[in-house]
């Protein structure tokens, strides 16, 4: 699947995660486990079966993708709102081939404004204390961390979608 993203040729966009993009996912998700990324994302199982589940109209939680013809290029979500949280929890990861080209920023300002519609004032975010790279990300676009002091290496970031 990594050879197949090619950012020059085709369409960047942003869709909701369906069915018909769960053997897609699976492959990203695989490709995030051949170059050990998993270590700093890894949301859920990777089986074509769970992510369908995923795709269920009635749950509120949002996952989408950052796609590019039929690779998925970046995988984001927003959730905690089917467990009956209000601010809800945001993940990202972008595929190891096209890294470095804003495509992180890119997502992340995508799934704000998904949160913001979808009524989120906040949104947070756990991140590995060693994912350097992500941490200055986060930072750039406006995620004031808490000090933390979690003995399983995590950092926790909030930032506010509303000026109110």
């Amino acid at each position: 699947m990594i050879d197949a993203i090619q950012l020059g040729s085709g369409a960047l966009e942003c869709v909701m995660l369906t069915p018909e993009w769960a053997k897609p996912l699976a492959a990203f998700l695989a490709d995030l486990e051949i170059h050990a990324d998993t270590h700093f994302f890894a949301p859920h199982p990777s089986s074509e079966a769970f992510i369908r589940d995923l795709c269920d109209t009635r749950k509120r939680d949002m996952y989408y993708l950052l796609v590019s013809g039929h690779a998925v290029a970046g995988y984001g979500l927003l959730r905690g709102w089917d467990e009956g949280f209000e601010i809800p929890s945001l993940g990202i990861a972008i595929h190891p081939a096209v890294r470095g080209r804003g495509l992180g920023e890119l997502l992340l300002h995508f799934l704000h404004v998904a949160a913001l519609a979808r009524g989120a004032v906040r949104v947070r975010l756990r991140v590995r204390a060693a994912n350097s790279v992500a941490i200055g990300l986060y930072i750039k676009v406006g995620y004031v961390f808490e000090r933390d002091e979690s003995p399983d290496g995590y950092l926790t970031g909030f930032m506010r979608l509303t000026r109110d």
